[in-house]
């Protein structure tokens, strides 16, 4: 898909990070839409949904609106997707400017992961992580359902986070079956537990670092936090608790809290070292972002998110700056819930792609 109408060209900007939300018909996918429209004031977003009737939308927000096509005054659009998926893409990715984020909602009988592979193939797009609400209640009734089996796992199978939704009211034996239930039907995959939807901002999106260019690979979903290093690649003296509040007065933290660890280092990182940390990441992170030299780049942006992380060249601003700053110290930050984060695991690898030696590191053959 290539934007029209006078945009950029999607090779000259940042490519828009995709976030694909799904689940069953009452899980709470629609809930969860209408809370980003309230809370995504600052950001430029574009919902894209199956019926707009369904969304709670302020008339005294809106901008204009077509049949298609609603432009809110904070920016945002919202998009009904109708009868090709497609064509609803096409259209946001023509909008000037850009959206800085796109929300695909997927029908409750689709496979969320099929959707996502969008963001895959279109060099406009950024796969960010696919998210999959279950219905508490309901989940172990349809999965013992022949007929709806089948179209659950899928879902569960390409989550990168599961939103256990409509936990209230639930007994703690309901709830440790539940629970049980999940670690067999979807292994691996990080769960949070929530009512009406409640997600905090830094589990749906990362409005930090932009980034571009092709995707390392999916992976499993993992956890880490990032802590302070003293010396160089030393991770010491992790921050906490900075990232517990969800964003939102209704919190849906239950008790989650999370926290987040900082490297920081004033030398390069073996960019094959960081690759195979994204490809088998220490179990439990949440979220990863960082911009560091590597022994390929002297600006390259790492990301992790669900199943799928990235290093890739940093967009021209973001590269500027770092020159600017005279390449000094790389960082990378690590989010996950507080209790899980493995951090002498994620120390140690850092430490070991650690990379002293600089000397012909970014001649012309050296930097792709």
């Amino acid at each position: 898909m290539t934007p029209a109408g006078g945009a950029a060209p999607a090779a000259a900007r940042p490519r828009i990070p995709l976030t694909v939300i799904g689940g069953f018909l009452g899980a709470g996918k629609t809930t969860l839409l209408n809370r980003l429209l309230s809370r995504w004031r600052d950001r430029r977003c574009a919902i894209l949904v199956n019926d707009f009737g369904a969304i709670n939308i302020d008339a005294e927000l809106v901008d204009k609106r077509d049949e298609t096509l609603i432009s809110l005054a904070n920016g945002c659009v919202c998009c009904q997707i109708g009868d090709d998926l497609g064509d609803a893409l096409m259209r946001v990715l023509a909008l000037d400017p850009a959206p800085g984020h796109i929300v695909i909602e997927t029908s409750g009988v689709s496979d969320p992961w099929r959707v996502a592979q969008v963001g895959l193939a279109d060099p406009a797009l950024a796969l960010d992580s696919v998210i999959v609400l279950v219905d508490a209640r309901a989940a172990p009734d349809q999965d013992a359902d022949p007929l709806l089996r089948d179209m659950l796992r899928r879902q569960l199978a390409g989550a990168d986070l599961l939103v256990v939704n409509k936990c209230d009211g639930m007994s703690g034996a309901e709830m440790d079956a539940l629970r049980d239930w999940l670690d067999h039907a979807a292994p691996g995959t990080p769960r949070f537990e929530t009512v009406h939807a409640a997600v905090p901002d830094v589990l749906l999106s990362d409005p930090g670092l932009d980034d571009e260019g092709g995707q390392t690979g999916r992976q499993r979903r993992r956890g880490i936090d990032a802590g302070e290093s003293g010396k160089a690649g030393e991770a010491e003296g992790a921050e906490e608790g900075d990232v517990d509040e969800a964003g939102e007065a209704d919190g849906p933290a239950h008790g989650y809290v999370f926290e987040h660890w900082r490297f920081d280092t004033p030398h390069a990182l073996d960019a094959e070292r960081l690759r195979a940390l994204l490809r088998d990441m220490p179990v439990g992170v949440l979220r990863l972002k960082g911009l560091v030299r590597t022994d390929r780049n002297p600006a390259a942006v790492i990301q992790f998110a669900g199943r799928h992380g990235s290093l890739r060249a940093a967009p021209a601003q973001i590269a500027a700056g770092a020159r600017g700053a005279g390449r000094r110290a790389g960082r990378i930050v690590a989010i996950g819930l507080r209790g899980q984060l493995p951090r002498e695991a994620l120390a140690r690898a850092l430490q070991a792609a650690t990379v002293v030696d600089l000397s012909g590191m970014f001649s012309p053959a050296a930097v792709n």
